[in-house]
């Protein structure tokens, strides 16, 4: 009675773990792998009552942790919170084979598909247990998609014998809580289990929406600088590139374009009005193209389409003088 009251005294947060089918020597182990981080304390639940009320707590709370509580154990810990002790815990859970008896904790549900198993009895087996089976191919086959009990439902022990053989362990043991006290805060279990991945993932997206959103409306933060900045520069460098603007970033971009024209201009012309310096430039622009089928000699419509493609675009750039005042 002591050790109880003293636990639930100490505060931090206090919790009522359900233990109902775990094996000693499993309970054992978990405990050893979680005595770090919680004090485990097991006792029946007329104890647990008398210790409650001399640590000045609530029956009302009690009633609430104790609720659906086959044998219990109380859990305290100052290491961890109420969401953080949920997901400790539920760590120890694991499956096992149904037995006669066992209720089951959701639907069972059959998939249909081939199985393992090769022909012979096992197909009446279970057809005998409501699992519609046949051969095919070779293979003992589930021909459709059954449930074969529905949640809160008996298990008999022919039909957990065929879950067992189809690798079903739908009865969940482990240190199964219960819910908790934070804080003066009652939480049934059910509110702790939160989707941590989801909600990473949330913030993720959020926080990229919300980056692109500045970057778009320009909004200056160091976060967003740099991007900006990148982008105000390709606007300007497009901007002189049109305007004819000669610089040392410029004249590159520039001078390659005017070659390349060039080429297209020369190319239409008769080889007789073409120098040797032009004719090699000309060759090796056409072995370039060979090696490279991709690129190609523009004809004069399609250079002439290009010029006026580029004119139209620079017609975008309009607006952009604000921005450079």
């Amino acid at each position: 009675m002591k050790v109880l009251t003293d636990l639930l005294k100490q505060g931090g947060v206090i919790g009522v773990v359900d233990v109902a089918g775990v094996p000693a020597t499993a309970m054992l182990g978990m405990r050893e792998t979680l005595r770090e981080q919680m004090v485990l304390t097991m006792a029946k639940k007329t104890l647990i009552r008398r210790a409650w009320g001399k640590a000045g707590l609530s029956d009302e709370e009690l009633d609430a942790l104790l609720d659906g509580v086959t044998i219990p154990v109380l859990v305290q810990t100052d290491n961890l919170n109420a969401f953080q002790l949920f997901a400790e815990l539920e760590k120890t859970r694991t499956g096992r084979a149904a037995k006669a008896g066992d209720v089951a904790p959701n639907d069972i549900i059959i998939e249909e598909g081939p199985t393992s198993f090769p022909p012979g009895p096992i197909v009446g087996e279970f057809n005998s247990v409501g699992i519609p089976a046949k051969i095919d191919k070779g293979k003992v086959a589930i021909q459709k998609t059954v449930t074969v009990v529905e949640k809160g439902n008996p298990i008999s022990a022919d039909l957990g014998l065929m879950l067992s053989k189809l690798e079903i362990n739908p009865i969940e043991i482990g240190l199964i809580l219960s819910g908790v006290i934070e804080d003066g805060t009652v939480m049934d279990a059910a509110d702790l289990d939160l989707d941590l991945d989801g909600f990473t993932a949330n913030v993720k997206s959020a926080t990229s929406g919300a980056f692109n959103l500045a970057c778009h409306i320009g909004w200056f933060t160091n976060e967003t600088m740099p991007v900006l900045l990148s982008k105000a520069a390709g606007e300007a460098m497009a901007v002189a590139v049109e305007a004819g603007i000669h610089n040392e970033d410029t004249m590159p971009i520039l001078i390659s374009r005017a070659h390349a024209r060039m080429l297209a201009v020369a190319g239409q012309m008769d080889s007789s009005a073409l120098d040797d310096e032009l004719s090699s430039a000309l060759g090796s622009a056409a072995a370039a193209a060979e090696v490279a089928p991709a690129v190609e000699d523009a004809p004069v419509e399609e250079a002439a389409a290009e010029e006026a493609e580029e004119e139209d675009d620079g017609a975008e750039f309009g607006g952009l003088g604000d921005l450079f005042g």
